[in-house]
């Protein structure tokens, strides 16, 4: 048996937690803009990459698109369910691992947001293969929508004071332990509080890209048009040019 990664440990029993994070909490406003680029088509068929808890599956659900959410941890996929339910939402909410899921020319947009499996993976490679398994899912003309970490951000700044800014009690503190200038990882410890009260403590490391390797990958899978944004919180929008203050890159990627 292989053993279990970090983000799967992570996401064992965090469902309700996870909801109540700062990082969760620009829903709304992330939908706002994905209707925008999609148009207000509500016949478009989308899939959720790492869809988590289902914010944004069932905010755009309610807003009448049709939204597959996928993920990995079936504890953040109860959590969807039970939301899901709340509003009376009939929507599937499936578990597969983004490295290799089923669905081939079958959606005409995806979204990956708030590092929906992309770019938490291990090596390169598997993340390499999310990219592949999206694109593979989707329709020869589609658009894919993702966020991802700026390899910009930690050769300027402190990632410790980053995550340390506007922290709340209750929330998971992230401790940046070294990054790593030859493979662009972020080694960290996450200590977080579960579903049930236990207080967890996880070796973490995170691969933070630059926009000219996003831009390869997603040439390299066919996309002929690529724009790469920052992505504030709640507030995303093709005006933020993306600059080294800019936690997170916003990528607009369509063939």
């Amino acid at each position: 048996m292989s053993k279990q990664q970090w983000y799967e440990s992570l996401f064992e029993n965090y469902g309700q937690k996870y909801d109540n994070e700062i990082f969760t909490q620009g829903t709304l406003g992330e939908c706002d803009f994905i209707e925008k680029e999609l148009s207000f088509d509500k016949s478009l068929n989308i899939i959720d990459v790492g869809c988590g808890t289902g914010r944004h599956t069932i905010e755009l659900s309610k807003r009448g698109y049709s939204v597959t959410g996928i993920d990995l941890s079936e504890s953040q996929l109860e959590r969807a369910r039970e939301k899901a339910k709340a509003a009376d939402l009939k929507i599937d909410l499936l578990k597969h691992d983004a490295r290799n899921l089923p669905f081939e020319n079958q959606f005409d947009a995806a979204i990956m947001l708030c590092e929906g499996g992309f770019p938490l993976m291990e090596t390169d490679e598997m993340n390499y293969e999310i990219l592949q398994n999206v694109s593979k899912a989707l329709k020869p003309k589609a658009k894919f929508i993702f966020t991802t970490l700026n390899g910009l951000f930690p050769l300027y700044h402190s990632v410790n004071e980053f995550h340390g800014e506007g922290k709340q009690d209750g929330n998971a503190t992230y401790k940046s332990t070294h990054f790593d200038l030859m493979t662009f990882r972020d080694h960290n410890v996450t200590t977080f509080e579960d579903d049930n009260g236990n207080v967890k403590e996880l070796d973490c490391n995170e691969r933070y890209y630059v926009p000219s390797e996003i831009t390869w990958l997603l040439k390299s899978l066919g996309f002929t048009k690529i724009e790469i944004c920052g992505a504030k919180l709640g507030a995303f929008s093709k005006e933020d040019k993306l600059t080294t203050e800019d936690y997170e890159m916003l990528i607009i990627a369509e063939r």
